[in-house]
C-alpha cells in the first residue's frame, strides 16, 4: 500500500474522536479488540507496559516517563492520543543516545513506510475478523492501538508507555497487562459517556487496574470520592497503591522542585513544561519509574533528573513564537482551564492577552469559557475542522456582547490574532488539541 492509500484505509474506520455523541458502552467493546489481538497472537502480552489513565496530564506523565527511561538507556515505545497534525505522532520509539530528530518535535515517529507495511500486513486479518465479529467492526482507535502493539513488538522495545484514549475500562489500551499504572487527577469530563459523578468517572479510569498482574499503582491527589474508588479497586485486585501527597511528596522551589519518592529523595529536579500541574505529572512519572524497582529495574537519580529536564511535549503550554508571545495549550475542560489560567499569570509577562478559543461540542463549554473569559483582553472564537467542533457562535453566548470576534476557521482566527497583537502581547490558543494542532501548522499567508 502507498502511504496515501494507508491513510484513506485508516480513515475508513469509525473514529469516535470525531463523533460528539454516541452510546459509550455499546460502542467501545473491549472483547472486540481482545478478540482481534488474539488472532495476531496477542502482541501486547510481549510488552513491558506502563499504563496511564485520568482526566488531566495523561500525555505529559507518559512523556516524562518515556524520556526518563530513554535517558536510563532503554528503548521506549510511546503511544499517545490524539495527534496534533500527523497520525504518526501517536506511535513513537525513543532510543538511547538518539541525537537526530527525524520527527521534528515528535522524535521517533513511526516512518510512513513502516506504517504502510504494518497496515498491509494486518488488512486481511481485519477483513476476516470484521466479517465474523459478533461485537461489530473494529474502530479506528482499536486498529491503531493494534498497530502500536505490533510495532513495539517488532522493534523489540524495552518498555511500552501507553496513554488511554477515553476512560480506561473499555479503552483498547486496556488489553495490555501493565507492570505499573498511574491515575492522573480526575475531574468532570465526557460526563455523557463516563458518568455524571466523580465516582462513576473514577470507576471508568480505575478500570486499567486489573488483577491479572496485580500492578503497582501510582495516583495523583484526588477528590475524596475519586480516591475511594481507586483505593477500593486496588484492594479488590490486589494492586499495591502509592499516592502522591501521602507516599510521594513534592515541594516547589524557586527553580524546580524537591521530591521525596517511594525509595529515593531528589533535592533538585527541573522540568521545562511550565505550570505547577506539570510538577504533579512529573512526580507521578518519577513514582512510576521507582515502582519499576520492584521488578528489578533500578533507574538512577541522574537519569530521572536529566530525563525530566529534557522532556519535550508540543501543544502543552508550548511557546511557538515571541514578539508577540504565542502559547498553545490543549486545556479542554474547566479544571485544566483553571490550571492554565494560573500558569499563564504566573509564568508569562505581557501587556494584553488575546485568547483564541475553540472547543469540542461534547466538552464543558460553559465551564471552560467561564474560566478563561476574565483572562482575556480580546477573545477570538473559532472552530476546528472536525465534526466535533462547536460553532464559534455557540461559544459567543458565554462572553459579553461585543467582546468576542467570531471566525469560521482556525486559519481566520490566526490571521486576526496576528493583526491584533502587539509585540508585548500574548496570544493564547486553547480549548481543544484539534484547534492547537491546526494553529500550530497553519502558515500565515500575506
Amino acid at each position: 500500500m502507498t502511504y496515501p492509500e494507508t491513510i484513506r484505509y485508516l480513515e475508513s474506520f469509525v473514529n469516535y474522536e470525531k463523533i460528539p455523541v454516541y452510546p459509550y458502552k455499546q460502542s467501545l467493546k473491549l472483547e472486540r479488540v481482545k478478540g482481534f489481538l488474539n488472532t495476531l497472537n496477542n502482541p501486547q502480552d510481549t510488552l513491558r507496559s506502563l499504563h496511564v489513565a485520568g482526566t488531566k496530564g495523561k500525555g505529559s506523565t507518559c512523556v516524562f516517563v518515556t524520556y526518563i527511561l530513554r535517558q536510563a538507556g532503554y528503548k521506549v515505545g510511546l503511544y499517545t492520543s490524539p495527534h496534533l497534525s500527523d497520525f504518526r505522532e501517536r506511535i513513537r520509539i525513543l532510543k538511547p543516545k538518539q541525537r537526530a530528530h527525524p520527527g521534528g518535535d515528535f522524535e521517533g515517529m513511526i516512518a510512513r513506510s513502516e506504517l504502510s507495511g504494518l497496515v498491509s500486513r494486518i488488512k486481511p486479518f481485519i477483513k476476516d475478523y470484521n466479517r465474523n465479529s459478533k461485537c461489530g467492526p473494529l474502530s479506528f482507535f482499536e486498529v491503531y492501538t493494534t498497530l502500536a502493539f505490533l510495532y513495539f513488538k517488532q522493534k523489540k522495545v524495552d518498555f511500552a508507555v501507553l496513554e488511554t484514549g477515553l476512560g480506561g475500562r473499555l479503552d483498547a489500551t486496556n488489553t495490555a497487562n501493565a507492570l505499573v499504572c498511574a491515575i492522573t487527577p480526575i475531574s468532570y469530563e465526557h460526563t455523557q459517556k463516563l458518568g455524571n459523578t466523580l465516582r462513576e468517572i473514577a470507576g471508568e479510569k480505575a478500570g486499567i487496574i486489573k488483577g491479572e498482574r496485580q500492578p503497582i499503582v501510582i495516583s495523583a491527589p484526588q477528590e475524596n470520592e475519586a480516591a475511594k474508588v481507586i483505593r477500593d479497586r486496588c484492594k479488590l485486585t490486589g494492586a499495591r497503591l502509592f499516592e502522591l501527597g501521602r507516599d510521594i511528596k513534592y515541594r516547589r522551589k524557586k527553580t524546580g522542585f524537591v521530591l521525596k519518592g517511594i525509595l529515593k529523595n531528589y533535592p533538585d529536579l527541573k522540568v521545562n513544561l511550565p505550570g505547577e500541574h506539570q510538577l504533579i505529572n512529573a512526580s507521578l512519572a518519577v513514582g512510576m519509574i521507582e515502582a519499576l524497582s520492584f521488578y528489578g529495574f533500578n533507574i538512577s537519580k541522574d537519569s530521572v533528573s536529566r530525563g525530566l529536564n529534557n522532556t519535550v511535549w508540543p501543544g502543552r503550554c508550548e511557546v511557538i513564537s515571541r514578539n508577540p508571545l504565542v502559547v498553545l495549550d490543549g486545556a479542554q475542560n474547566a479544571a485544566s482551564s483553571r490550571v492554565l489560567k494560573k500558569t499563564i499569570r504566573e509564568s508569562f509577562k505581557y501587556k494584553k492577552l488575546i485568547l483564541v478559543l475553540g472547543i469540542s461540542k461534547d466538552k464543558d463549554i460553559k465551564g471552560i469559557c467561564n474560566q478563561l473569559g476574565d483572562l482575556a483582553d480580546v477573545v477570538i472564537l473559532t472552530q476546528a475542522d472536525n465534526p466535533r467542533a462547536a460553532l464559534a457562535c455557540d461559544l459567543a453566548r458565554y462572553f459579553p456582547a461585543g467582546k468576542a470576534y467570531l471566525t469560521a476557521s482556525v486559519s481566520q482566527a490566526k490571521k486576526l490574532a496576528s493583526k491584533t497583537a502587539g509585540k508585548d502581547d500574548l496570544i493564547l490558543v486553547c480549548g481543544s488539541l484539534f484547534v492547537v494542532g491546526e494553529y500550530r501548522n497553519e502558515k500565515l499567508r500575506p
